[in-house]
């Protein structure tokens, strides 16, 4: 069974972490659970997440969630970031992509894919 689209693939912040994601080494897309998902072996990013407020969940379509180290987890989450209802639990966090420029998504993304890709696809983006 397949979700239904919660996010356009063609919208402008898609594009945005598209064309910044894709720039990894080995990166590709796919739909996950109705939205964009970027990957290698693992996810490194998605964008859209769900958020639990006041016990309701909350789509967030312009989040962007990575899994980043836990010290880097707690200051994204200082600077204003959530917990993803569904991914949170495993490490996940998400933010706003209208609070970040490309400079900081660049930086997110590089740090989830350097926690998600296997160790070759590392070892060729710091030999670029």
């Amino acid at each position: 069974m397949s979700h239904p689209p919660i996010v356009d693939p063609r919208a402008p912040h898609v594009e945005r972490v598209r064309r910044l994601a894709l720039e990894l080494p080995g990166a590709d897309e796919k739909i996950s659970h109705g939205a964009p998902a970027f990957f290698t072996t693992k996810v490194f990013a998605y964008v859209a997440a769900h958020e639990r407020v006041d016990d309701e969940l909350v789509l967030r379509e312009r989040a962007l969630s990575v899994l980043l180290e836990e010290d880097e987890r707690r200051a994204l989450l200082a600077e204003g970031a959530f917990t993803p209802a569904y991914t949170g639990p495993s490490g996940w966090v998400a933010i706003d992509l209208d609070a970040i420029d490309d400079a900081r998504l660049a930086e997110l993304l590089d740090a989830s894919f350097r926690v998600t890709a296997p160790a070759r696809r590392v070892r060729e983006l710091d030999a670029r």
